[in-house]
């Protein structure tokens, strides 16, 4: 199956690697802004993988320090490392105050994103009754069939199928 993409109804499914508990904060709908140092014109479903590193020093903040002190589980199944833990859908990305874009000011987009960040706005986070193991990578990057078909699985309404090569 080398060469094939994977969609989700027609759509070319994309990863992102994101530290943990950043990514049990977006699985569970808490952060819908991911702060990166490049834009993508990528919209569409993005499964989020739990990276193996973790950033011990990202509770220091307010935000994620109040919901992760109200509704952190270690047996909540997003909580894991090493596996994609939930599929949100990639909204847009502002990028006006990481263009310096001095007309803009701030912008809108919340106590989540960080000032000279692009700003991907997350929406509507499905997370996964379980992790589905993988190996991640850096950046955006495809997903395997094995991978798609272990996302079926654990997403029974919506399928992630592979597409035609090309």
């Amino acid at each position: 199956m080398s060469g094939e993409s994977l969609e989700w109804g027609w759509q070319v499914v994309r990863a992102l690697s994101v530290r943990q508990p950043w990514a049990w904060a977006i699985a569970r709908g808490y952060k819908p802004i991911l702060n990166r140092s490049c834009a993508t014109g990528y919209r569409g479903p993005l499964a989020i993988y739990a990276s193996l590193r973790v950033d011990p020093g990202s509770v220091e903040g307010h935000d994620l320090r109040e919901a992760v002190s109200a509704t952190w589980d270690a047996a909540d199944p997003v909580t894991a490392i090493g596996g994609i833990i939930a599929v949100v859908s990639l909204e847009g990305v502002c990028s006006a105050v990481a263009a310096g874009d001095p007309a803009s000011g701030r912008c809108a987009c919340g106590e989540w994103a960080t000032a000279g960040a692009y700003h991907w706005q997350l929406a509507h986070p499905r997370p996964l009754r379980w992790p589905v193991l993988a190996l991640g990578r850096s950046g955006l990057w495809e997903l395997a069939p094995e991978v798609a078909d272990g996302l079926n699985r654990f997403l029974p309404d919506e399928v992630v199928r592979a597409g035609r090569a090309g």
